[in-house]
């Protein structure tokens, strides 16, 4: 199961929308270390600026590794964090989760080409 739903979350989305408060708040008690990773590199980017913020190790253990990789592959989720945010987001292999700021910029182009999906392949990340 991706998300810890609680009896009254339920309830709502069964009557119908929920909006992104609640949602996001789902996600981040569900989901403590991709909220941390997410949050820790958007507060990075606001206060170093530059094209992005991405992360390059490795999560430390499989239940990190799990959070992340449902985060980021639910389009709801991760279209959700964009918007609360207010960045894109980019994920590269097990781990390399990338924030941009919004809109389509040269560095969010060119991360996630073929190219660098490749370039950024090494043997220990082969499983992950």
């Amino acid at each position: 199961m991706s998300l810890d739903v609680t009896p009254e979350l339920l309830d709502t989305a069964q009557r119908g929308e929920i909006d992104d408060a609640a949602f996001v708040d789902c996600i981040r008690t569900s989901l403590p270390y991709a909220w941390e990773m997410i949050s820790g590199l958007v507060a990075r980017l606001q206060v170093d600026g530059g094209d992005f913020a991405d992360n390059h190790t490795p999560p430390p253990d499989e239940q990190a590794r799990g959070q992340l990789l449902r985060v980021l592959a639910s389009d709801s989720m991760r279209g959700t964090l964009e918007r609360y945010f207010g960045v894109k987001l980019a994920f590269q292999n097990c781990h390399r989760v990338a924030v941009f700021p919004t809109g389509d910029s040269e560095a969010y182009r060119r991360f996630v080409t073929p190219r660098e999906q490749i370039l950024n392949q090494s043997p220990e990340l082969r499983d992950c």
